[in-house]
């Protein structure tokens, strides 16, 4: 968890936009507590849930933002994967 200093946590928290990796993960942790606090606070279940959300989220990012980022990236550049070539 990186920890920002208080003045820009006092912005992200009145609604300011995160400018680094930093602050949004700061937003996501803030969000991902107040959903365990408001639930009934920590609970193996509860960790599961949050840990369960935060995978899909990664994975869905991933699909929709690196995958094509990264299939438009080897057209241009060149695959690197001959296993793939043939397939």
């Amino acid at each position: 968890m990186p920890y920002i200093d208080q003045d820009r946590r006092e912005a992200l928290n009145s609604g300011s936009k995160p400018e680094t990796a930093g602050e949004l993960n700061y937003l996501v942790t803030r969000l991902v507590d107040a959903y365990v606090v408001s639930h009934g606070g920590l609970r193996y279940s509860r960790i599961n849930e949050v840990v369960g959300v935060l995978e899909c989220a990664k994975l869905e990012a991933y699909r929709r933002l690196a995958g094509p980022y990264e299939d438009r990236k080897a057209r241009e550049a060149g695959d690197v994967y001959e296993s793939l070539r043939d397939a």
